[in-house]
């Protein structure tokens, strides 16, 4: 495969999480322009599994199909059913990933973006992405890519091996999985993070955390980082607003704790659906009580996309009162996103109260750490800093 050029990448972007989605008549025009024909995939044959497939290890044949063990949904298929997450399909009795080497989302991104505020700042993260999720959500800010299949996008030739060339050719420190949904592609996820970890290279998922324990179990053997997004902490609001539950996430949550995977969560305030002051508390409540007082929590602002295009930008004020309920909580590193200009997206000493690190979107300003300590009153800041 012909590399392709840092230059490049910068310019390429088929999608962006937190920024404006490309219509995908234009990612297919930009794809063009930027990455030689030979490597720009068409999708294959319907019908047809292709090199980009592969044999799932999690699967089980029952009287009633073949059930994929890797989320939640539990999807049984039968032969040639897709799965919900649209990146699964059943063949001669056999369950196999469609997601596999042909990412139709690539990008160098700042790690503040994903957002991972304390976890090796200013650096770039080679971020990749299939179509696919295990979710529905209304408010999906990526659905042009994340409800559909990778039959039916554009996409890119790049397998495990090419993935940690290029993030090395890109001197990237990290690979993030991200933009729709890395459970849906979870095998080349998992292909990909375990050859990353053998070149020096680190793994973040980015992810709805909406995944069974036992192959999150071996994935967190390989991830570094994560930012799961804790949707809300009412069941009948993740069935409602997402088609998901909640018990799952909190699982995932714990476990990714006890696997010593650096993590922050991103709580997106939706107004009328996830707004609601005494939810939020009940969910700060349940993270310091679980041990997560220091695990940054970023509450982030809606913007109208998808199917809630009726409702309305979360108010800064509701914003600034979800994060002062987290800080009375006893969460001390908190966050405000989607908000140009806000003093609530800088990390501040839980201690002293100076500014430790100064942000502008995802540009650093100013950096008050020193090995990781307040410079000012030596207090430790949770965080991996370098």
């Amino acid at each position: 495969m012909k590399k392709i050029s840092k230059r490049q990448f910068f310019k390429f972007s088929l999608t962006g999480l937190g920024g404006t989605m490309t219509g995908l008549s234009q990612v297919e025009m930009l794809a063009k322009k930027l990455i030689p024909m030979k490597n720009l995939m068409m999708p294959p044959p319907a019908g047809g599994l292709g090199k980009f497939s592969k044999e799932s290890p999690y699967a089980v044949v029952t009287p009633k199909g073949v059930k994929c063990q890797i989320c939640p949904n539990n999807c049984i298929l039968g032969e040639g059913l897709d799965s919900i997450c649209r990146t699964h399909v059943v063949k001669e009795g056999k369950l196999y990933t469609i997601a596999y080497g042909n990412p139709c989302s690539v990008h160098v991104d700042p790690i503040e973006k994903k957002p991972l505020f304390h976890y090796l700042p200013a650096t770039p993260s080679f971020s990749i992405a299939t179509a696919g999720c295990n979710l529905a959500c209304l408010n999906c800010q990526n659905w042009e890519i994340s409800q559909q299949s990778p039959k039916d996008t554009r996409n890119v030739e790049l397998f495990p091996a090419q993935v940690v060339e290029e993030a090395i050719a890109n001197h990237c420190k990290s690979i993030a999985y991200t933009y729709s949904e890395p459970i849906a592609f979870y095998e080349y996820m998992f292909d990909t993070a375990r050859l990353a970890r053998s070149r020096g290279i680190k793994n973040l998922l980015i992810s709805n955390g909406f995944i069974n324990e036992k192959p999150l179990l071996d994935l967190s053997k390989y991830i570094d980082a994560a930012n799961i997004n804790l949707k809300s902490f009412s069941e009948e609001t993740y069935a409602k607003l997402n088609g998901g539950s909640l018990q799952p996430i909190l699982n995932t949550l714990k476990i990714l704790k006890a696997a010593g995977v650096w993590l922050e969560i991103t709580n997106l305030v939706v107004p009328g659906w996830t707004d609601d002051l005494s939810m939020i508390k009940e969910m700060c409540d349940w993270l310091a009580s679980n041990g997560f007082s220091d695990t940054p929590l970023h509450f982030s602002r809606f913007h109208p996309l998808y199917k809630l295009t009726s409702l309305p930008y979360t108010p800064l004020t509701t914003l600034e009162k979800a994060r002062e309920i987290a800080l009375k909580t006893g969460i001390r590193y908190v966050y405000i996103g989607n908000v140009p200009g806000t003093t609530a997206e800088n990390t501040f000493c839980p201690k002293c109260k100076k500014t430790m690190i100064e942000r502008r979107g995802f540009t650093i300003l100013a950096n008050n750490l020193k090995n990781g300590s307040c410079k000012f009153c030596d207090t430790k800041i949770a965080g991996v800093w370098g």
